[in-house]
């Protein structure tokens, strides 16, 4: 089984910045596969807490190198809860990358482990008879601090449900759970590596450059 590893990180920033400098990314170093993944920005200034910028992925198995390639980009400028992430950003910036793994359905909604499982739901949304889902990556209640009953009703509202959330509801609702491996890098990390790696610290365009 492939793990989330540090070239998978190290190619998103790679695909970044590459992308503000208008030019190829280097090749990656890790090895092509077939897995469901996801890329998440965060960024943090002044020794605060990280905040999300972006996060996009894929619940489908995808080959990993255009996967990681198209998902750094697209969670990093076409996130549609944030501005795009702009190259001034890049210092302050940490990625984090995910592969997905063990997909299996829940008994019900409470039928998985905070900080074990992420969690996709599935349900019919009673006033619009339209179909909604979403899902949350395993970190995302355990970092909250959330129940799992909270975490099943802020996925119901990222799903687009704006009515009354009921038990019954709840019950309705089809869950499947998974687990992922992660790996997380700061900017300034990935700057040493490429660095000792290269021989020269990465060069971009609207940026300054980190000694």
């Amino acid at each position: 089984m492939v793990s989330a590893n540090q070239e998978m990180v190290v190619y998103c920033f790679d695909t970044l910045i590459a992308h503000y400098n208008s030019e190829q990314a280097p090749p990656p170093g890790f090895e092509e596969g077939q897995h469901p993944l996801f890329v998440t920005w965060k960024k943090a200034v002044n020794g605060a807490e990280p905040r999300l910028r972006g996060c996009i992925g894929t619940l489908e198995a995808r080959c990993i190198v255009n996967g990681f390639r198209d998902y750094a980009l697209t969670s990093a400028l076409r996130d549609r809860r944030f501005p795009p992430i702009q190259a001034k950003e890049l210092p302050y910036l940490e990625c984090t990358v995910s592969i997905l793994t063990d997909y299996e359905p829940a008994l019900n909604y409470l039928d998985w482990e905070i900080g074990k499982h992420g969690l996709i739901i599935e349900f019919t949304d009673p006033d619009y008879n339209t179909r909604r889902s979403a899902t949350y990556l395993p970190e995302v209640a355990a970092h909250e601090g959330w129940t799992k009953t909270e975490a099943i009703d802020s996925l119901m509202r990222k799903a687009g449900f704006n009515g009354v959330i009921s038990e019954s509801l709840r019950n309705r609702l089809r869950a499947t759970r998974y687990q992922s491996t992660l790996y997380t890098m700061h900017y300034r990390d990935y700057a040493s590596y490429v660095k000792m790696t290269r021989g020269i610290g990465p060069l971009v365009n609207g940026a300054k450059p980190i000694h």
